[in-house]
């Protein structure tokens, strides 16, 4: 008898541990009722937390847990793992990075999803829905409760496309080393990619301009602006905003549409100009 006990333990003890880990720190029910009351406001709508418990059960707990930590039944079978709402730390904002985001960027990415994962469009929604949702999300982290979202980074106005700015902005995707992970062609394929994590210790893929799929915090020419001006928080991706002008930066967005197989007009200039890849061993001005 004691024996078959001893084996009831070590099989216990087992599947505890086969289970996902809770976040560091992680917070109680009780911790997540004192901000039940948290509110989003979306342009002209006021989302209430108390109003999204349904809808958060019937669409997100799944996989986002009922605690929000990411630790919902289907973690052990999607990857990437779902975000885990109680460390406040958001890939997609329009915000500097290490900042919170707004209640604008959560309620888009909500409607958009995340191309490549488990999080699907949820535009279906209305937008009171996704309003609530937003403020449910939120009260999951106390950084909402001590933080302010970050300002929103200002976008400049759009240049035109021209031959003479892919080419700068190959270079600035030389300069700033994008091919360490992207690849000189943009195959995601870099000399960094096969190490890299994110910051839970999780490997994570670089983007593959070259294969036609959407970046995940959205896919028009502002979008991918701003994602390398804020950086993707909680990845190897950082900011840029300290190493590259706007002008740059909108030189960069034209060289990356040129490496993706979508038809452009970037890319038919790109092809005019027979551009050739980025040189990791050239010299830096030299490309």
């Amino acid at each position: 008898m004691r024996t078959r006990m001893q084996n009831w333990s070590l099989v216990a003890a087992a599947a505890v541990f086969a289970l996902p880990m809770p976040s560091w720190g992680q917070l109680t029910q009780y911790d997540l009722e004192t901000r039940i009351g948290m509110e989003s406001r979306v342009e002209n709508v006021t989302g209430h937390a108390k109003d999204a418990k349904t809808p958060y059960r019937r669409y997100c707990v799944g996989c986002h847990g009922t605690l929000g930590d990411g630790n919902g039944e289907n973690f052990p079978w999607v990857d990437p793992k779902p975000r885990d709402f109680q460390l406040g730390i958001f890939k997609c904002r329009s915000t500097p990075t290490g900042t919170l985001p707004t209640d604008q960027d959560l309620f888009d990415t909500i409607g958009r999803g995340l191309d490549r994962s488990n999080m699907p469009q949820w535009n279906a929604l209305s937008v009171q829905d996704r309003a609530d949702l937003v403020a449910w999300v939120k009260h999951f982290s106390p950084r909402w409760t001590n933080e302010k979202p970050g300002t929103p980074i200002a976008i400049p106005p759009e240049p035109a496309v021209t031959a003479e700015r892919i080419k700068a902005g190959r270079d600035v995707y030389a300069r700033v080393q994008c091919w360490k992970c992207h690849g000189v062609l943009g195959q995601a394929n870099g000399p960094s990619a096969s190490t890299l994590q994110d910051d839970l210790g999780r490997p994570i893929q670089a983007f593959n301009f070259t294969e036609g799929a959407r970046p995940k915090c959205g896919d028009t020419d502002r979008d991918i602006y701003r994602i390398f001006m804020t950086g993707l928080d909680g990845t190897p991706m950082p900011s840029f905003a300290d190493n590259i002008k706007p002008d740059e930066a909108w030189d960069l967005v034209f060289y990356l549409r040129a490496l993706m197989p979508q038809k452009s007009k970037e890319r038919e200039l790109a092809k005019q100009l027979a551009l050739k890849p980025v040189d990791p061993n050239a010299p830096a001005g030299q490309q």
